[in-house]
């Protein structure tokens, strides 16, 4: 990358920074209607953010939900074009009590900029469209072609993005995609995802009884919804943390030797991984490394169990309802449409007598995706990230989804690479969200050595 270049991002610095902290202040929350608003202000903030750094082509795509950003510049006659993707939706702030600062005042403590969306992934968006305007304003124009789709509905699994990219298959044609939804390995160690868990989920609805009832007049003489909820819950796995659902494992396929190997050379052992999460034990399937378990076997988890009195004090009833929101992260070659019906088959099964089950709030899902090993974009992001960092790149696969890259692949024949720039324990998803001021700078300067590399 030629120094000048760097040269413009160092002075711009400031005024870029400033420009993260405005992105932040929009709490642009998709998972809740009463944010629609904001989650439109934050598309027409990145809309003209693209404006100013030149794009000469942006534009809303509107759909049943929240907008695409749209824009294109292709101006690199012989190079290739890359789709570059991200989101600037968020999730939301709640609970709102654990947070130090609130939740959309960014604000800086020890060299963090706090804030929801700060490393998920406010930050990794902003730096991209700087790094371009950089490297637009000293060569005259992006050394690639572009083209841009920041979506506004990850953070609740891309209902609407497939149409969005079946209707614009033509304007999305491209030789890869950059993904800048996710992060890296250490403050000084680079890492690069090659896998993609991918999900579904639904609620369980659980009745026992057509109302509350008097504890001490019918709590030892019929069903207790929650009592029957935990008995379903805990169902779901065996007493050492496999999965007890009929076929879950079926399309499951297993690790190489090499693939086994390079997690266990994985830099984070066990330890400093349970404490960068705050436990004490590990959990889960037998068999499987910490590590093997959170990026390449499938899982159940359950988000959320509620139902009778939540309020302070006592209330003496017997409730009648109970609910349970579960999610299942899946593996290559797994179907999420069959794992969901599997779930069900599961629950109805495994109902206490008395208690009839429903289900709601049902997720299309998504399947899981894997980048090929030689895939020319992905050998460049490696090389790039060995030469920013001094080292190469640690080979991830992560435990998240992504659920728009599978989508880009069965529509586009397109696969994607993933940089980003957030660190493990940023809090993402969780109150105290950060983002490390000084890897802006360096967001800014990698994305722009990337995309010099073609």
């Amino acid at each position: 990358m030629a120094e000048s270049v760097q040269g413009y991002l160092d002075a711009h610095r400031d005024t870029y920074n400033q420009e993260f902290l405005e992105l932040l202040r929009i709490p642009s929350v998709s998972t809740t209607p009463e944010h629609a608003g904001d989650v439109r202000r934050g598309a027409e903030w990145v809309m003209e953010r693209l404006k100013k750094a030149g794009v000469p082509e942006v534009e809303l795509i509107e759909t049943a939900g929240h907008p695409v950003v749209f824009g294109t510049w292709h101006a690199a006659p012989g190079k290739p074009t890359i789709l570059v993707y991200g989101h600037y939706d968020v999730q939301p702030a709640d609970p709102l009590n654990l947070w130090k600062s609130p939740a959309f005042e960014p604000t800086m403590r020890d060299g963090r900029i706090y804030a929801r969306g700060s490393a998920d992934m406010k930050s990794n968006l902003v730096t991209l469209i700087q790094a371009v305007e950089a490297l637009a304003a000293v060569h005259g124009a992006p050394p690639v072609n572009l083209t841009f789709f920041w979506e506004g509905e990850e953070e609740i699994g891309s209902p609407h993005a497939r149409e969005a990219i079946e209707a614009n298959n033509d304007r999305l044609k491209a030789d890869a995609v950059l993904s800048c939804d996710g992060g890296m390995e250490g403050p000084n160690t680079a890492s690069l995802n090659v896998s993609l868990k991918g999900m579904t989920g639904l609620q369980i609805d659980l009745r026992t009884s057509s109302t509350d009832l008097h504890s001490g007049m019918y709590g030892a003489t019929v069903p207790n919804a929650l009592q029957a909820m935990a008995k379903l819950a805990y169902s779901f796995h065996d007493a050492d943390g496999r999965v007890a659902i009929e076929g879950f494992y079926d399309d499951v396929v297993e690790l190489s030797p090499e693939e086994r190997a390079e997690l266990a050379a994985h830099p984070q052992s066990e330890a400093e991984l349970l404490e960068e999460a705050g436990v004490s034990a590990a959990w889960g399937e037998p068999g499987y490394s910490a590590k093997e378990r959170q990026g390449a076997r499938p899982t159940i988890d359950f988000n959320g169990i509620w139902g009778g009195f939540q309020g302070e004090g006592t209330k003496t009833v017997t409730p009648a309802e109970a609910h349970l929101k579960v999610t299942s992260r899946l593996v290559p070659n797994q179907d999420p449409a069959k794992i969901s019906e599997l779930i069900k088959k599961h629950a109805l099964a495994h109902a206490p007598a008395g208690a009839t089950v429903t289900f709601s709030n049902v997720e299309h899902g998504a399947p899981a995706y894997t980048v090929p090993r030689d895939n020319p974009l992905q050998a460049t992001a490696e090389r790039v990230l060995t030469e920013q960092y001094g080292s190469k790149p640690v080979i991830e696969r992560s435990g998240g989804s992504v659920p728009i890259t599978a989508t880009f692949k069965a529509v586009l024949g397109l696969d994607t690479v993933t940089i980003g720039f957030g660190l493990p324990g940023s809090n993402v998803h969780a109150p105290n969200e950060w983002f490390r001021e000084e890897d802006l700078d360096r967001a800014r300067t990698v994305y722009a050595a990337y995309l010099s590399a073609f």
